[in-house]
């Protein structure tokens, strides 16, 4: 009788382990998914499919199914199934229904999401015996048999993405119905539900690039953000080649590509709610996601940021700044290289042209090469020419104000008689023209006059750059040599003050072993020297950049002006009351570098920047709702109250405003930049508490 027990029990325990197997990457029509169960992929269970709860502001719980990576620390969502359906009872369940499909419901029995097998590349979307099953290429997919008695993949959510591009998802554009998949952002940092940003190939340009929109609306210029570069038929991003490899195949109706990692299945590209695309991967040996490659970011590359006829000059983004420049031939339109956003004018305007463009004794144009560009938006797309075809197109064509020619033979065609030329014509205005390395290929540009005549201007222009600057030289020197005793004694005495100062400083930091003294060349690698792309802001006293240490932490770096007797007294003001404050709603200050006239500040690092961002920008404007903004009216109030009653002293700030309230992830507010803050006295604080 006990080895019948023992038996029957062995034979369950087999089942059970089985049973429990066939659950480790798979869901079936038997075992509903509840939350606090997850599905895992194989070949090393990096992605997991399950529910996760994401609390809001006004502390509202809201329930999400989605994938995550799973065998990272840093929960990173690459999917959401309900991003707009948040499910607010106590449960859930996701089935596979006997119609064979999957279904999630909220605890009361609402349907919040469900597969539409409707419409299925290759096949029916009916049949019998279906599973969902979750792919090691994070892919979660409904596989069916299907009636002819093979087994087939009805649906997978690799073709409706939320905000993440995994490898070997397409990105694909139906240039013939002018439709395409979309990348949509989250709304907030801790919001899922569709934002106000999204990527997708641009079908009026034959999905031949890739735009980023803002608002809820495409096909409009008016709703660009950001705008690739055109596909040229050279390799995309040539200098991540080794991560990242784009195949681009065109079926004669639908252009899609194809993005294979070659750094692994941690690879992805994000679309973040603040309208920014980037490449990642994860790094090992930091524990946390490297930027590949970035954009717009900060700094010119955002749509039409030059202005006609202007272009972002982007092949100094790993060393130097970018920054608007007018096309040769042309010149800001203020004048004064200052509102770029009115873009450039000729510096000679175009003759009327006729007869080939022949008149007047000689020939009243010519087109200049400009190497390395990305060409401009608005392109009139000409098949079948060859180069000379092209140009030719573009000559005879008073309106035509410039041309541009590929082959793109790296295209995969479906298709043996497939042209393989790429003809682009402008007409009127050049917008949202770039220079880049990575991406440039030639612009012809129509100039009026000859290439003879524009040598000519050029040699002169240049002889009086070289006299000009000589003359002023030798009156520089003149002037340096009177000068030089009045330096050298101003010299002696700033240098008294700074050993003082540096004194004053260390003595504090002394005290103060809680605080780190950082070294200034950790500082300048951790923004990339300076680098504008790393710009968080600026002031009176100098600029603040965000910046990665050696361990990981990021960070703003405040650096002080070089000189400025404000900014040592900002320094002192900033070690003296920061330093002895603990409050949540202040900012928290990390260390201190001081380095011959260098002179920087190292805090916290939050990542919604300043609350003016969200309350003056139209776009941003509608992420506070009240309870938010609530909150952050609370987290201000109790900040001040700390400083004015608290606090071992009472402190003035002197400088509140929008600009110097800082939001954690959270959107909880800090108190920054204490610069001109005031400490009163005992006697002064009771004046205060008098009046």
């Amino acid at each position: 009788m006990l080895s019948q027990h023992v038996l029957t029990l062995t034979i369950f325990l087999f089942f059970l382990v089985c049973f429990c197997h066939s659950l480790h990457d798979r869901l079936t029509s038997v075992t509903p998914l509840y939350p606090g169960d997850k599905l895992v992929s194989d070949n090393g269970g990096m992605f997991a499919l399950g529910f996760f709860n994401l609390t809001t502001v006004n502390s509202t719980r809201s329930l999400y199914l989605g994938i995550w990576y799973n065998n990272i620390p840093e929960r990173t969502y690459v999917w959401v199934a309900n991003r707009n359906s948040p499910i607010t009872t106590p449960s859930a369940k996701l089935v596979l229904t006997n119609t064979s499909r999957l279904v999630l419901s909220d605890s009361e029995g609402r349907v919040v999401w469900a597969t539409d097998n409707s419409v299925v590349a290759g096949g029916s979307g009916t049949g019998t015996g279906g599973s969902g099953v979750l792919r090691s290429t994070g892919s979660f997919e409904l596989e069916l048999q299907l009636p002819n008695g093979t087994a087939g993949v009805v649906w997978k959510s690799l073709d409706h993405p939320t905000d993440t591009i995994l490898p070997t998802f397409r990105l694909w554009t139906n240039y013939r119905a002018h439709t395409a998949v979309r990348v949509v952002a989250w709304k907030g940092p801790r919001d899922p539900s569709a934002g106000e940003f999204s990527l997708s190939g641009d079908p009026g340009s034959r999905g031949l690039q890739i735009v980023i929109w803002r608002g809820t609306g495409t096909g409009t210029a008016g709703g660009r953000s950001w705008r690739s570069g055109v596909w040229n038929g050279a390799g995309a991003f040539s200098s991540i080649n080794r991560f990242v490899y784009s195949q681009v195949v065109d079926d004669g109706g639908t252009i899609y590509a194809a993005y294979n990692a070659a750094g692994g299945p941690t690879t992805h590209w994000k679309l973040d709610y603040t309208g920014n695309v980037s490449l990642r991967v994860w790094n090992v040996e930091s524990s946390s996601w490297s930027v590949l490659f970035e954009g717009p970011g900060t700094g010119c590359l955002g749509y039409g940021a030059c202005g006609p006829f202007g272009y972002c000059d982007a092949t100094g983004r790993d060393g130097g700044v970018q920054e608007c420049k007018c096309l040769d031939g042309f010149e800001p339109e203020d004048g004064f290289f200052r509102d770029f956003s009115r873009g450039c004018r000729r510096k000679e305007a175009l003759q009327a042209c006729g007869g080939g463009g022949e008149g007047g004794g000689g020939r009243r144009h010519y087109f200049l090469a400009l190497p390395g560009m990305k060409v401009p938006d608005k392109f009139l797309y000409v098949r079948n020419r060859s180069f000379e075809e092209c140009a030719a197109e573009c000559d005879r064509n008073c309106s035509c104000t410039a041309y541009a020619y590929a082959n793109l033979s790296g295209i995969v065609t479906m298709s043996a008689t497939s042209d393989v030329s790429r003809c682009l014509l402008w007409m009127g205005e050049l917008v949202d023209t770039g220079k880049d390395s990575d991406l440039g290929e030639n612009l012809y540009l129509r100039l009026a006059g000859s290439p003879g005549n524009n040598n000519k201007k050029k040699i002169g222009s240049m002889a009086m750059e070289i006299v000009l600057p000589v003359m002023a030289c030798l009156l520089m020197l003149t002037s340096c040599v009177c000068l030089v005793t009045i330096c050298k004694s101003r010299a002696r005495t700033r240098r008294w003050n700074k050993e003082a100062h540096e004194r004053s400083v260390h003595g504090f930091w002394d005290q103060n072993p809680e605080l780190s003294c950082t070294s200034f060349a950790e500082l300048k690698a951790a923004t990339n020297s300076f680098h504008e792309a790393n710009l968080l802001g600026q002031g009176g006293f100098g600029k603040v950049y965000k910046g990665t240490l050696e361990d990981g932490r990021e960070v703003a770096v405040k650096r002080l002006s070089n000189g400025s007797e404000q900014g040592k007294e900002q320094l002192r003001n900033e070690l003296v009351l920061i330093a002895s404050l603990q409050h949540k709603n202040l900012v928290r200050l990390l260390g201190c570098c001081i380095h011959e006239d260098e002179k920087l500040l190292i805090y916290e690092y939050l990542p919604n920047k300043s609350l003016d961002k969200f309350l003056f920008d139209p776009a941003l404007k509608s992420m506070l709702d009240w309870p938010k903004r609530f909150n952050i009216i609370k987290g201000v109030a109790r900040g001040i109250l700390y400083l004015h009653q608290d606090s071992r002293m009472v402190i003035i700030h002197r400088d509140l405003k929008a600009s110097n309230i800082l939001l954690d992830a959270e959107m909880d507010p800090k108190i920054s930049d204490f610069g001109i803050a005031r400490i009163f006295g005992c006697r002064e604080q009771q004046r205060l508490h008098v009046a």
